[in-house]
């Protein structure tokens, strides 16, 4: 299964923490790097996409766990991966009647949708063009 989500740029720093909770170790934090796409607000985000493993979306929506790799002194911020955690929002079947899928400058959207490409174009989100070097 894979999973695309847009992070608003706002909730990044929180969302590396959850990222790092819900995944291996505190490479994890890197799955979200820079807000660098945009919705047609200008709203920024960032993307990232990846295969999940079969438990994970219940792993996302159960109570957090501080990971056993995360010893004293921590770099999990569990406050901040509960903050994430409470702005995460999953779509399912972004295609169901009903679904709202579009990325949102107060939630982090998660779909749940083998097609990243088709994930993009639902999220409403496009890279912000780099401005050529002179």
């Amino acid at each position: 299964m894979r999973i695309t989500i847009a992070c608003p740029e706002a909730l990044v720093a929180d969302a590396r923490h959850l990222a790092m909770v819900l995944g291996y170790g505190p490479a994890d934090a890197g799955t979200y790097r820079e807000a660098n796409w945009q919705d047609a607000q200008g709203n920024r985000y960032a993307v990232a996409s990846s295969l999940i493993f079969g438990a994970f979306v219940g792993k996302a929506t159960s109570a957090l766990e501080r990971p056993e790799w995360d010893v004293e002194p921590y770099q999990v911020n569990m406050a901040g991966a509960n903050r994430a955690q409470d702005a995460l929002l999953f779509v399912p079947d972004p295609y169901a009647e009903g679904a709202v899928s579009a990325a949102r400058p107060d939630k982090i959207v998660a779909l749940l949708l083998d097609d990243p490409q088709a994930a993009i174009a639902l999220l409403g989100v496009s890279p912000i063009p780099v401005p050529e070097e002179v």
